[in-house]
């Protein structure tokens, strides 16, 4: 079996609406988008408004028949650096680029409604610890997060997230590898956990989409999801090259939430003297840089 059949890709051929609605966005916001607006010429005998298909494949990086599939609906994949020139290049806004990605199916599905909605002590614990923290389920869902973890990973992503996932958040992001400095031992170790945390849900539609999702996504992932690792919770030293204190060493750990098998909080503490100091230093960052927290969409009622 071939590593992405092993991907259990079931579905993988989505219905016609999700591509035709792709290929229309793509050339509506094209359209909206002059030559000037990203400093090229005018130029002559243009018989529709907006940017040409090739001038957007020429800005974007990509190649001018891929981009004219892409428009034309297509069942092609694109990865998250893709996707964000795109984006770029046709000046999207955040609201714009989740859309995006939704009809490119390059973004996680959203987690299921939790019945009984998510444990107020779980989030009351969450809340009150000082080193940075987030609440996640088995599928490294981001359900909360603290603010010591905001101020910690509040300028991440090169463009705005909407993944609102610890894995996807990590391999789709391009500075990921400049600063996670041990990303290739820690990225294994998380589809790991990820596989463990599958064992459960095998043949669940929701798990099934979201993993061949990613896999089409990043051909990492389906490298290391092709391994059929598994991985308990343990002490792991993650290591951050943070802008502006510095190099940080932080030991990681998963607090088990009672009565909630799926639901765990992932906290991190300092692993030295000098990583408290600098890790202090990151305190308020957020805020003092104009950053307003966006709750996440699952903090009240779903897991």
């Amino acid at each position: 079996m071939s590593a992405l059949e092993d991907l259990r890709v079931e579905g993988a051929a989505r219905p016609g609406a999700r591509r035709t609605e792709l290929a229309a966005f793509l050339r509506a916001r094209r359209a909206e988008v002059s030559p000037g607006d990203v400093g090229l010429p005018p130029g002559v005998r243009r018989r529709t408004p907006g940017l040409r298909r090739e001038e957007v494949a020429m800005l974007a990086g990509v190649g001018v028949t891929w981009y004219t599939w892409l428009e034309q609906g297509r069942p092609i994949n694109a990865s998250a650096q893709v996707l964000d020139a795109i984006s770029r290049t046709l000046g999207l806004a955040a609201a714009e680029r989740e859309h995006l990605y939704h009809l490119a199916e390059a973004a996680p599905l959203r987690p299921p409604r939790l019945a009984d909605g998510i444990p107020a002590a779980a989030r009351d614990v969450l809340h009150a610890l000082s080193y940075p923290a987030v609440l996640i389920n088995g599928r490294l869902d981001i359900i909360d997060y603290n603010t010591a973890h905001e101020d910690l990973f509040w300028d991440w992503h090169t463009m705005p997230c909407i993944h609102k996932n610890l894995l996807w958040c990590v391999i789709t992001e391009p500075q990921a590898r400049r600063r996670f400095v041990n990303y290739d031992s820690e990225v294994p170790f998380l589809v790991a956990r990820l596989r463990a945390g599958y064992g459960a849900h095998v043949g669940d539609p929701e798990w099934e989409e979201n993993i061949s999702r990613l896999g089409r996504l990043s051909p990492e992932f389906q490298r290391l999801w092709s391994r059929h690792e598994v991985a308990q919770p343990e002490r792991r030293v993650r290591v951050f090259r943070h802008p502006a204190v510095g190099e940080l060493r932080l030991v990681a750990i998963e607090l088990a939430v009672g009565g909630h098998p799926d639901l765990r909080i992932m906290a991190s503490s300092p692993d030295d003297e000098e990583t408290r100091d600098r890790l202090s230093r990151t305190r308020g960052i957020a805020a003092r840089a104009g950053f307003t927290r966006e709750v996440p969409p699952t903090s009240a009622t779903h897991l």
